[in-house]
């Protein structure tokens, strides 16, 4: 099995050495995967993959190999295999929905822990039971103002805690259409750089050009000094949920900003929905690949200029609560938006991209969290105008 997983991940464009793939061997042998799949994959990860522009390739192979193998823990296989047999999702028009700001996390625990122990079958459509397609607070593909949704994927973005495990498709690399215009917008981040002294040895291309056209057209070389490169650049990615519609174009902005070579630093993190106690290393958004905030906060001083890429769509409850976090297992003792502010407080430029159109900012489900992101981090439409626009914003001297 895992000979055909070397040459699966080969055909996959990954470029695995023998010594590389004899330290995963040796890995096993010293148990260090746990005897799980699941920790397999993040140990193969590690030790095989040289950047996080690959793990889309790695995925792939790694599904081709091992898919059906291991059940996610997270949830009892029983109830996970309930929700597979769905129904279809339940469209809810916007006068049907309730949103619901006023809910308890310890209640919804203790309903939860309660339905698991009753239920001992699969059921779809109501209002009680862990099932699909109906008004359940618990399940998936269906309504709750304030439920968990277990597995599937967000229909009405009405759920307040999701308790299966999140796996969201990576950001790619090998994305080449149109992130020339991206690369042309960040590139003008150099002008923050600043001449350095030294020889003037440095060819002026516009300065040489202008002296000869004033000199009758005989040639007049105009030498300068070169650019000290210290742009420093962070950039946050909201990951899965209502951003897989725009996968393709975050896809764009990391392609565009790994190509660049003019930044003296840049560094990619993400985020669900929110920034609460940790920030993640990758777009899968785990707990066990990530860094706390305030330790974060503390390695990127505020020099560091900061992109955030998201829809800032959410539950209010998420930005307003404390225990908002849509993740099960968070424990986020303060407000989403308290975070929000401490970031826009550290750092002395940030920018915040929105995918949605600006005119619909006003009218879309998260129109109430929007505004109060607004009100903390200048937002831009995540279009060409609105990176540039954005860029000049992060170039304005304090």
């Amino acid at each position: 099995m895992f000979v055909n997983f070397y040459y699966t991940l080969r055909a996959e464009g990954l470029d695995i050495t023998i010594v590389e793939w004899l330290t995963l061997m040796q890995s096993l042998k010293l148990g260090l995967a746990k005897n799980s799949l699941t920790g397999f994959y993040y140990l193969a990860r590690s030790v095989l993959v040289k950047s996080e522009s690959r793990y889309d390739a790695f995925d792939r192979a790694f599904l081709r190999c091992f898919e059906g193998i291991e059940t996610p823990p997270e949830i009892t296989e029983e109830v996970l295999n309930w929700l597979e047999n769905a129904l279809p999702p339940l469209k809810m028009a916007d006068g049907e929905k309730n949103p619901d700001d006023d809910w308890s996390l310890e209640e919804l625990r203790k309903k939860l822990e309660e339905r698991l122990l009753e239920q001992h079958e699969q059921h779809h459509g109501g209002s009680h039971w862990i099932g699909t397609g109906g008004t359940s607070p618990f399940g998936h593909s269906g309504y709750h103002p304030a439920g968990v949704r277990i597995g599937g994927e967000s229909v009405n973005r009405s759920a307040v805690k999701v308790a299966a495990q999140r796996a969201f498709r990576d950001f790619r690399a090998d994305e080449t259409l149109s992130t020339r215009q991206f690369e042309l917008a960040l590139r003008k981040l150099r002008l923050l750089s600043t001449a350095v002294d030294g020889a003037r040895d440095l060819l002026d291309i516009d300065a040489t050009v202008d002296a000869t056209g004033k000199n009758a057209g005989m040639l007049e070389l105009v030498w300068t000094r070169g650019r000290k490169n210290n742009v420093k650049l962070l950039i946050l990615i909201d990951s899965g949920g209502s951003m897989n519609p725009y996968q393709r174009l975050c896809s764009l902005l990391f392609n565009a900003a790994n190509k660049s070579t003019h930044f003296r630093d840049l560094q990619f993190y993400y985020f669900h929905n929110c920034v609460y106690e940790l920030i993640f290393n990758d777009p899968f958004c785990l707990r066990r690949n990530s860094l706390d905030t305030y330790d974060w906060l503390g390695k990127y001083g505020p020099d560091y200029r900061l992109i955030i890429v998201g829809d800032a769509s959410m539950g209010t409850g998420e930005l307003l609560m404390p225990y908002g976090a849509l993740d099960w297992w968070a424990q986020n003792e303060e407000p989403g938006l308290a975070w929000m502010q401490r970031l826009a407080g550290h750092f002395e430029h940030c920018v915040w991209l929105n995918p949605i159109p600006g005119q619909y900012w006003g009218d879309v489900e998260g129109a109430r969290t929007i505004s109060l992101l607004k009100d903390v981090f200048p937002m831009y439409e995540f279009t060409l105008d609105g990176l540039n626009a954005a860029i000049k914003k992060l170039m304005v001297k304090k």
